[in-house]
């Protein structure tokens, strides 16, 4: 028993208790595991779950996220707006261009984005525009939060734009904060006019949108125009904002034939005219309407066209150019009435808008009329080529000839005499021109009518030019018309028309389109088109034209005689050639004329043509050409000798006077009176020169008959009215009296 080794109770407990700890230990441990089992497996389904709802809102609502952060960062795609191209004389100088401006915007979904944003850019807005309504801003970014495009001030310059972002820059320099939100300038461009109503019916202008209208503007409209460029804003792999840019493509120049120097030689003497005569007899401007174009005949380079009243380019709706214009009404029908200011005052915005339509169009192109003994040449030439006259003949005029059932007049009552064929342009001989016309025939009268583009449209680089086409009579015409058509009256055409047809009468027989753009180019400069003269047809044979040539000049220069119509157009040390107009307005009777004078320089080898259409002078007696013919004159004295055209003729001494005179006006704006007055009596024939002043119509000299107190003509018996001329008792007054 002594081998046996004995265990006490208090050993056996002991070990009891280490087996019981041990197995709760090992318990907790499996329990911790459990719970850190679960836990990760919660947390991986955490990150799981967020991992799929981030792919989600990537997925659903990314874009919306990459638009809140551009917004963060004050920056949103924008409109790049392209130039639109400048329109330039023949020299270069701008007529029409297109300059850089700035927009001021304000995005209130920025500015609002946070609470800090808002005063600082509200007290930068204070500082840098001091005209703005802040009060009104302050409302609009307040209740307007979502407000992305706000615009409160338009047409800054560089500088007035750039004046913001130096204190933007310079705020956050010094508070170390960028807290001047949504804020931004938009480019825009501004169509400005540099010479304002310069050439105003050639060019046109534009509206909204660069739309052109009228003009130049109108008509080339797709050319000047460009297209809008991009610029977008969008967040990079890395979450950077990223910026592409879509360039904008600017409008091509337009190069036009207009001179601009001419152009306003031109405008000077339509302005002087209207100046002399508005007021004279009734309320209104000197005329209705002035117009004037000059063309190169051997290209159709329209070197100037201009109408008056005129308009500023720069500001369309003044409605100042509309006091003393002929008023049109609601539907744009013209009326017995002259704006004045009250008128204006009173239109509703329909007939203020008709009226302002109405000074908007252009004069030489859309308007139409009689063309009266301008028409003459043309009438001659037919005959020529139809064979009609050999250009040897000589017709007996007794002052009228009876066609048609009518006696239709000469403009000399009493009768031409013995007039051969150049003397029937010379002095304008109605009766010799109606002799051609029956020789001529019908047919033919009107085939050469459109041969020379009467009726059709020219095709004139311009918008707006009028149709014609239903107001020639065709071959079925009457005799009567036949024989007033003759002579210009009893069908209408456009000024384009008859200065476009003239130069192929003087030129050879070439006929031109005619056109005020000869080259376009890109906003580098290079060269996309030109555009060459273009030769549509001929329209009298080289013989013809020459004799055409030696008619008109006899209208103006001494070789015509005394009765030559055209003396007074005739400008100081040149030889010219043309044609006189006077015609009648309907209704037939009403003693309103347009008159006009179409001719050319130098007489032997015409280079340029000139035509000036007189509507409706502001006078008593408004036939009289010579309110056409001293415009031509003043004009082509300053046009010549800038064209290099030299002088051919002796100058008498009024005529130095006359230059002297103008020389000093241009110099100085005001002529001295003493040589003013000299170079007006050399237009009127005075001093001992060649020019024969104006005398007054025969029947001024006729007995008064004692029992009526009317004139009585010695030849008819007829009784004429002391004050027109006209004949009220005896003869009676003819259905068509010229």
């Amino acid at each position: 028993m002594s081998g046996v080794k004995k265990v006490s109770k208090q050993s056996v407990k002991k070990t009891t208790d280490n087996s019981g700890k041990k197995q709760k230990t090992q318990r907790f441990r499996i329990y911790m595991q459990k719970k850190l089992a679960v836990l990760f497996i919660l947390v991986l389904l955490a990150f799981v779950g967020l991992g799929i709802r981030l792919l989600w809102i990537s997925h659903e609502k990314g874009n919306q996220y990459s638009k809140e952060i551009l917004k963060q960062q004050d920056y949103e795609s924008i409109t790049l707006p392209f130039k639109r191209g400048d329109i330039v004389d023949s020299k270069g100088t701008k007529l029409a261009v297109s300059e850089k401006f700035y927009n001021l915007v304000i995005d209130a979904s920025i500015v609002n984005y946070k609470e800090e944003y808002v005063e600082p850019t509200l007290q930068a807005l204070a500082q840098c525009y001091p005209q703005l309504d802040m009060e009104a801003i302050r409302k609009h970014v307040t209740t307007n939060k979502a407000s992305k495009y706000y615009i409160p001030i338009r047409l800054l310059t560089y500088e007035q734009m750039y004046t913001f972002e130096k204190y933007k820059e310079k705020h956050a320099e010094e508070t170390d904060t960028h807290v001047i939100k949504g804020v931004w300038f938009e480019e825009v461009y501004k169509r400005i006019y540099p010479y304002s109503t310069l050439a105003c019916d050639v060019i046109g202008f534009t509206g909204k949108d660069n739309v052109g209208s009228y003009g130049l503007e109108e008509f080339y409209n797709d050319v000047l125009n460009g297209t809008n460029g991009r610029e977008y804003g969008y967040l990079g792999d890395d979450s950077m904002m990223e910026r592409t840019i879509k360039p904008a493509v600017d409008g091509y120049t337009i190069h036009s034939t207009i001179d601009a120097n001419i152009q306003g030689i031109v405008e000077k003497y339509l302005l002087k005219f209207n100046e002399e005569n508005k007021g004279a007899v009734r309320t209104g401007n000197g005329a209705e309407n002035v117009g004037c174009i000059i063309m190169e005949v051997d290209t159709g380079n329209i070197l100037a066209m201009a109408s008056y009243p005129n308009f500023d380019l720069n500001n369309i709706r003044d409605t100042n150019y509309l006091l003393g214009n002929v008023m049109v009404d609601a539907q744009g029908k013209k009326t017995d009435k002259y704006v004045t200011q009250e008128d204006i005052e009173t239109m509703d915005d329909e007939t203020l808008y008709q009226n302002l339509n109405f000074l908007w169009k252009n004069f030489c192109i859309s308007d139409t009329y009689e063309p009266g003994s301008t028409a003459k040449p043309f009438t001659v030439a037919t005959a020529l080529e139809c064979g009609a006259i050999t250009g040897n003949e000589v017709y007996q005029c007794n002052g009228k000839l009876h066609i048609g059932g009518h006696d239709i007049h000469c403009h000399v009552r009493t009768g031409e005499g013995a007039v051969d064929v150049q003397s029937s342009i010379a002095w304008s001989c109605n009766v010799a021109m109606m002799h051609m016309g029956q020789a001529i025939g019908k047919t033919n009268f009107t085939k050469f009518q459109q041969n020379f583009n009467f009726g059709l449209k020219t095709n004139v680089d311009l918008a707006g030019e009028a149709r014609t086409e239903g107001l020639l009579f065709d071959e079925k015409m009457g005799d009567a018309d036949l024989a007033t058509n003759t002579f210009g009256q009893n069908f209408n055409v456009t000024m384009i028309q008859m200065i476009t047809g003239f130069c192929s009468l003087i030129n050879g027989g070439y006929y031109y389109e005619p056109h005020l753009v000869d080259k376009i180019t890109d906003s580098q400069g290079a060269i996309v088109e030109n555009i060459e003269p273009r030769v549509l047809k001929q329209t009298v044979s080289a013989s013809t034209s020459e004799k055409i040539v030696q008619y008109c000049k006899a209208v103006v220069m001494p070789e015509g005689g005394s009765q030559r119509t055209g003396k007074t157009a005739r400008p100081a040390g040149y030889a010219i050639g043309g044609k006189t107009g006077t015609a009648q307005t309907l209704p037939r009777g009403n003693r309103e004329y347009v008159v006009s004078f179409m001719g050319f320089a130098p007489a032997d080898n015409p280079e340029i043509a000139i035509y000036v259409v007189v509507d409706r002078p502001n006078a008593d007696r408004q036939d009289d050409a010579k309110f056409a013919t001293r415009i031509v004159r003043n004009v082509l004295t300053e046009v010549l000798p800038y064209l290099n055209i030299y002088m051919t003729e002796e100058l008498s001494d009024s005529e130095i006077a006359e230059l002297e005179a103008l020389q000093l006006e241009n110099t100085y704006g005001k002529a001295d009176e003493t040589l003013e007055q000299e170079a007006a009596d050399s237009m009127s024939g005075a001093n001992g020169t060649d020019e024969v002043p104006y005398s007054e119509p025969e029947w001024k000299s006729y007995e008064k008959d004692p029992a009526t107190g009317y004139l009585k003509d010695p030849v008819t018996g007829a009784l004429l009215d002391p004050d027109t001329g006209e004949v009220v008792i005896g003869e009676s007054i003819p259905a068509i009296d010229w």
